[in-house]
Parts: structure tokens; sequence; C-alpha cells
């Protein structure tokens, strides 16, 4: 048995993505005010030197016209004017060299700031890996802890299951036997669900890992369709409920692991019988569309307001608070199942009006290329 290449889980590559944008939004507000700020401070020395030069060119000329009325000599006109250029270098000189200071003193500020904030965000990266080696460690220690437990707890339902099943081939036909018979059939259909419960917490370890385990073989998807109306259409019966399935197309050749999509067929199909009221109707739809191979179930029941429809496929997830009717898994399980076969699981629905679950697999053209 393969299984898919490991992968972060979709929490970590989602905080991952949202520290990304988070920074790259910083980064920009961060450029944008300096750049505001700058260009208010150039504004603001660029509008000062305009009013130091308009001062300086009245005085000038008040000067000049004192000059003129005096009757300067010549000579003390040209020195005015060797004076003039000479404090016109002296004041574009200055200002030369503040534009530069100040150029500096930016650039300067601008790479403090930018190791601060560089070694800021390095310490809150090594942080975090910490934190997620932490975590890993945990989660190991936990699934280690897991696989250990489910081996023995199913081992003992097996030998519950066996002496049940010893129990029922012993009972006698009279009314007493008959009465062990029925206690039997409970204990199996009691060890059975919990078989299913403790697959489904392993499963959910292992999708919280990345390493769903699927093997992926190319074949018909017709076959397992069938496969799982049959399996539960006496359900459906017994709860008044019409089972019906509709196959579009003669072959429908996906690539896929049959007993793992038959547990997402079986989740789908349990969660629609549990929902809908007797009376009511539930149709299995397989069908091409485009490279993929579409399953929907589809029902009748109460269902999902458009606000759950994302919630639904989350971990311990429940219709209602007082709905205790299983762990809240199933979804959550198919998702990942489904996911790890390259397709994707979503549902549509409006209440009152029933709901419909579909997911996609990648048919043959898809999965040979």
């Amino acid at each position: 048995m393969s299984s898919k290449d490991k992968k972060p889980p979709p929490e970590r590559t989602h905080t991952d993505e949202s520290l990304r944008l988070e920074r790259e939004k910083s980064d920009h507000e961060y450029a944008t005010s300096s750049t505001e700020i700058e260009e208010g401070a150039d504004a603001a020395i660029h509008k000062a030197r305009g009013r130091a030069d308009e001062t300086l060119r009245v005085a000038r000329e008040h000067a000049d016209t004192n000059l003129e009325q005096g009757e300067a000599p010549v000579t003390a006109r040209v020195s005015v004017s060797r004076e003039r250029a000479l404090e016109d270098a002296a004041l574009h000189k200055e200002r030369a060299a503040a534009d530069t200071e100040l150029r500096d003193e930016r650039a300067e500020h601008k790479r403090v700031l930018a190791t601060l904030l560089h070694l800021e965000r390095a310490e809150t990266d090594l942080r975090l890996l910490t934190e997620r080696t932490r975590a890993d460690e945990g989660l190991a220690t936990r699934d280690e802890f897991l696989g250990m437990v489910s081996h023995d707890l199913r081992t003992l339902l097996g030998g519950i299951a066996m002496q049940a099943a010893l129990l029922k081939r012993g009972a006698a036909g009279h009314e007493e036997g008959r009465r062990s018979v029925q206690a039997a059939e409970k204990i199996q259909r009691f060890t059975a669900r919990m078989n299913r419960l403790i697959g489904d917490l392993v499963d959910v370890a292992s999708i919280e890992r990345g390493q769903i385990r699927v093997a992926p073989e190319l074949q018909d998807a017709t076959a397992l369709v069938q496969e799982s109306v049959e399996a539960f259409q006496p359900q459906a019966s017994a709860q008044g409920l019409s089972l019906e399935v509709e196959i579009r197309g003669n072959t429908l050749m996906a690539r896929f692991d049959h007993e793992r999509i038959l547990q997402v067929l079986a989740n789908l199909l349990s969660n629609a019988i549990k929902f809908t009221p007797a009376g009511g109707r539930i149709s299995l739809l397989v069908e091409p569309v485009g490279q993929d191979v579409r399953f929907s179930v589809t029902d009748t029941g109460p269902g999902v307001p458009g606000n759950q429809l994302e919630a639904v496929f989350e971990r311990f997830w429940q219709a209602r608070r007082e709905d205790r009717r299983g762990l809240g898994l199933g979804l959550y399980i198919a998702r990942g199942i489904v996911e790890a076969h390259g397709g994707r699981i979503w549902a549509e629905s409006q209440p009152g009006k029933g709901s419909t679950f579909a997911f996609t697999l990648p048919g043959a053209s898809a999965a040979s290329t």
C-alpha cells in the first residue's frame, strides 16, 4: 500500500500564507508611510527655502534701490555683486550638504529599521518553528500511543465479536435461546460500531499528519456505486426511504482506492439516511464531468444553512448540538480521502429543500497525464 507524499497540515499552510500576506501588507504600508513622510518633509524644506530666497531677493532689491538713489560708484556695485555671488555659492553648498546629510540619515534609518525588522521576524520564525517541533513531537507520541491502543482495542473487540458469534451458533431453538441470539447480535453491532469509531480516530490522526494512506488503481466506478447502494438499501428501506442510483455512461474509469472511496460513499449515504425523514428520497449519481468522474448524493432532508456548507467538513461538526449520533468525523475523513486522491468534495443545499454532497475523482484520461 502506497501513501501520498507528506505535506504540511492545512492549518500550518494557512498560517504560513497568512503570515506572509501580513508581512507583505506591513512592508507595503511602511513603505507608503515612509514615502509620504519624506515627501511631506521635502515639501516643507522646499517651502522654507522658497520663503528664505524670496526674503533675500526683496532685501537685495531694496539694497540696490538705495545704491542707485545714493549714486554709489561702480566699484561698490561690483563689490556687492561679487559678495552676493559668494553668498549664493555658499548657500548652495550649504543646502547641498544638508540634502546629502538628510539622504544619508534617511538611508541609515531605513537600514537600521530593516535590520531590526529582519531580526524580529527571524526570532518569530524561530519561535514558530520551535513550537511546531514541540507540537510534532507531541503528535508523534500521541500517534504512537493511539496506534498501540487501537491495535489492542481491536484485538479485544475481535475477541468479543468472536464470542458473540459462538453464542449465536450454540444458542438453542427455544425462547431463551432466541433471546440469547438477539443479545449476541446486539453485541456484534456494538463491537462493529466501536471498531468503526476506532478506525475514524486513526484516520483523523493520519489526515492531520498529511499521511492518509490510499492505494489508487484504475478501475470502473460503476461497480463501486452498485456495491454502495446494495449495502445501504436495507437500511434505507427500513426507515421508509427510497434509495435510487443513476449512472451516466457505460464505463466510468477512474483511479481510486476501492475501500477508501467505498468509505467516502458510506459516510455520505449514512448521513443522508440519518437526516432524511421517512417518505423521503435519496439518490446517488455518478457521471463523467470533463476529465473527472463526479459522485453526488442528494437527499430530501432539511438541508444545510448556507453559512455552514464549509463547516460541515470540519472535525466534530454536528448538525445540532443535541445530536450525538456519531463524533462528527465522517465528512472530515471523507474530505481527507478525496483530497488524497487529487479530487475535491463540496456541499450544496437550500434549507428545507435537501442537500447534495458531491466529490470528484480524476478520470482515466486525467490520471494518465
